[in-house]
């Protein structure tokens, strides 16, 4: 008979995050098991209700409740492709990598496996791969996984206590103004009806809201578009997808705050839908799929040596066919 059981957190789970944790510890154990016995409050820490974020302190005892072999054979965990990414920089304490979009950062619900369980899978010989930080599963760009214990606590904390400075590529809809420099909204995550994480801007007094700040530089105008460069001075869920919509501006190709029927358009190769100012059809370079919302730039100190890491990550090859189709087309506008 299964049985609770209630693990104490030593020095190897502190920093930890609850889902990694039970990940490692629950051998065999489907991911989506996982996150289902999370969200359902099953799993406590410290007697009390935790999300799969939270982190772990040394001396937590964690309550997992009976699992039941029935229960692991609900979901049959796929077989792990082992995928090597594209490597922006390498050494003993950090990899650097360049995410594809569409490729979640590792399994949960609805994904069988992402960024960190392929990279394990193809590097069978690695002692400590972990997740620093995460992008979303449309976002491509500059992703660190740390390969020691110790270099993940210190480069969590350089994220924590805003010592990694990121920059974001975005194309956004309409002429962003030149006066709005600064985005300062509050946020408030919470779920559908449906189960999906969603965000919202909320005022400042909300007693649910965080504050969260974005700023913003126009990079590029087009006949009807802005490249931007964003950068975020606090790391919060869709920060900068709820943040652009927010203002009016929102993210190409973004599926959960966009232009849904712009994003369509988009996706057919055409842009055929009336917008303020804009006289265009067809954009003959191909269709554009995805959310442009790219992490180009990251600088923070090496957890090792402490001096400054600079990272780049060059646009993807279909970002870069849409900017200069909208390039041809605002010139031919003119």
């Amino acid at each position: 008979m299964a049985q609770v059981q209630h693990l104490v957190v030593d020095e190897g789970g502190v920093g930890q995050r609850l889902d990694n944790f039970l990940i490692k510890v629950l051998k065999g154990a489907p991911k989506a098991l996982v996150y289902r016995i999370i969200r359902s409050g099953e799993v406590r820490v410290n007697k009390g209700r935790a999300s799969a974020d939270t982190k772990l302190g040394l001396g937590d005892t964690v309550r997992v409740p009976p699992l039941r072999l029935a229960e692991k054979d609900e979901v049959k965990a796929a077989s792990v492709p082992a995928r090597e990414f594209p490597v922006l920089f390498e050494d003993d304490y950090l990899l650097a990598i360049n995410k594809p979009a569409g490729v979640a950062v590792h399994g949960g619900s609805g994904v069988s496996s992402g960024v960190i369980e392929q990279l394990r899978r193809a590097r069978p010989q690695a002692k400590f791969l972990e997740l620093v930080h995460r992008l979303d599963k449309e976002t491509s760009g500059i992703l660190l996984i740390a390969k020691k214990r110790s270099a993940l606590v210190t480069l969590q904390d350089f994220f924590r206590h805003r010592q990694a400075h990121k920059t974001y590529a975005a194309l956004v809809v309409g002429d962003w103004p030149d006066r709005k420099k600064v985005i300062d909204v509050a946020l408030h995550k919470f779920l559908t009806p449906e189960g999906e994480r969603r965000v919202k801007a909320v005022k400042e007094d909300d007693d649910e809201g965080r504050r969260s700040i974005t700023l913003v530089k126009v990079v590029q105008r087009f006949d009807g578009f802005s490249l931007l460069d964003v950068t975020i001075k606090t790391g919060r869920t869709h920060q900068i997808r709820v943040h652009l919509s927010h203002e009016g501006h929102a993210i190409v190709g973004d599926d959960k705050y966009g232009d849904f029927a712009l994003n369509k358009a988009l996706a057919r190769g055409a842009v055929d839908q009336p917008l303020p100012g804009v006289d265009r059809h067809k954009l003959n370079d191909g269709r554009f799929e995805r959310m442009f919302l790219h992490a180009r730039y990251l600088r923070l100190p090496h957890p090792q040596t402490g001096e400054d890491i600079i990272l780049e990550a060059p646009l993807p090859p279909e970002c870069n066919t849409l900017l200069s189709a909208l390039s041809a087309v605002s010139s031919g506008a003119r």
